[in-house]
């Protein structure tokens, strides 16, 4: 699968989650990230909401986000932020199409 294939098909697999991870005023704090963790290598793929109240752009806070996590973001539409871990994300795309 290439690249664009790749985070595709993640994307189509996380139409039907729910953010579980809220982003609010105090911005990306220590035990946001800590949980970010968690949940993604729980769960392989994570939605993230940014609330109003969080004063920075979600793309930008998404991209910080995944570099202190470590995963890797996937998509950013709205408020919302789709994030992977690595490892699902390269299995995908050294897979034979």
């Amino acid at each position: 699968m290439t690249e664009k294939n790749a985070m595709k098909e993640l994307r189509r697999r996380g139409v039907e989650l729910k953010p579980t991870i809220h982003v609010g005023k105090e911005g990306l704090t220590d035990g946001l990230v800590d949980e970010l963790v968690k949940q993604v290598k729980a769960h392989k793929l994570v939605k993230v909401k940014v609330l109003p109240a969080a004063d920075s752009d979600t793309a930008s806070l998404g991209e910080e986000l995944c570099s202190r996590a470590g995963v890797v973001l996937v998509d950013s539409r709205g408020s919302v932020l789709l994030i992977s871990d690595k490892r699902t994300h390269q299995q995908l795309r050294d897979k034979k199409a």
